[in-house]
C-alpha cells in the first residue's frame, strides 16, 4: 500500500502513497489518518503528537522519549487496509453559500465560454470530497469539480481574500477559513464558520473524508446567518 516510508529528521515519518491526486489513493490516506487516530486514543500508540493528511501523503510527528521510528514502522507495516473503514467516521455537510459575493463570474464566464447561472448550477450540483484540510487553520481543499470548470489559478494572487470565500482551481474547490492572500478563483462565500479555536477537542469544522455539497442563499440570508 505504501511507496515509501522516510524518516523526516529524528521525529517525523511520511506515510508516501505515490504521486497521483486521486480519490481511491487519498481514501486509503485517510482510512490511516482515522486509524491512527482510534489507536493513539486507546493508548496503543504513546508518543504520537501529530498526524497530518494531505492529498498522497500523511506526516506522523513523535516524541522520540516515547516511542521511536521503528516501532511506528513496525505499526505501520502490520496495518491491514482491506480492514479499515471511514465510513463511520465520515459526514455529509450542506454548507451554504451566497454567490453575490463573488470576484472572478465575470472573468470565469469569458474563459470558460458559460453564462453565469450554468456554472453555478454546475457548482451546486457538484458532490465533493474532502481531501484534506490545512494551509490555514480548518481550510479544506475539495474534489472532484465538474471538468467544465477546470480553471488556472489567477496569473496575480490577491493580497486579501475575505474569510468564508470559496474558490476553485483545476479539480479542486476551497473555503478560506480565515481572511489570507490567495490565487483562486473566487465563486462565492459562505457565513459558516470552519473553524473554532475554543474547541480544543475538535476545533474544524470538516475533516477529510467528509463530503459537502453547496445550497444557494441571498444576500439577506447570508446576512441573518452570519449574526447568529
Amino acid at each position: 500500500m505504501f511507496k515509501k516510508l522516510n524518516n523526516i529528521g529524528d521525529c517525523g515519518i511520511a506515510c508516501d502513497f505515490g504521486d497521483e491526486v486521486n480519490r481511491s489513493i487519498n481514501t486509503s490516506v485517510i482510512k490511516l489518518f482515522h486509524h491512527i487516530k482510534k489507536e493513539v486514543s486507546k493508548g496503543n500508540l504513546e508518543g504520537v503528537l501529530n498526524y497530518t493528511p494531505s492529498y498522497n501523503k500523511l506526516i506522523i510527528n513523535f516524541d522520540l522519549e516515547k516511542i521511536n521510528s521503528s516501532k511506528i514502522k513496525d505499526f505501520l507495516n502490520s496495518v491491514d487496509f482491506s480492514k479499515l473503514n471511514i465510513s463511520q467516521s465520515s459526514k455529509t455537510w450542506t454548507i451554504p453559500i451566497c454567490y453575490d459575493f463573488e470576484m472572478d463570474l465575470l472573468n470565469m464566464s469569458k474563459t470558460l465560454k458559460m453564462n453565469r447561472d450554468e456554472i453555478i448550477d454546475v457548482h451546486l450540483n457538484t458532490n465533493f470530497f474532502i481531501y484534506m484540510v490545512g494551509f490555514i487553520p480548518g481550510h479544506p481543499f475539495m474534489g472532484d469539480l465538474d471538468s467544465k470548470l477546470f480553471l488556472n489559478r489567477l496569473k496575480t494572487p490577491r493580497v486579501k481574500i475575505p474569510a468564508g470565500s470559496v474558490g476553485i482551481v483545476e479539480k479542486f474547490c476551497n473555503i478560506y477559513s480565515y481572511e489570507s492572500p490567495g490565487g483562486w478563483n473566487i465563486i462565492g462565500r459562505t457565513p459558516t464558520k470552519l473553524f473554532n479555536k475554543k474547541d480544543e477537542a475538535n476545533p474544524c469544522l470538516l475533516s477529510p473524508g467528509d463530503s459537502v455539497k453547496f445550497k444557494s442563499i441571498s444576500k439577506k440570508e447570508f446576512e441573518k446567518l452570519s449574526n447568529e
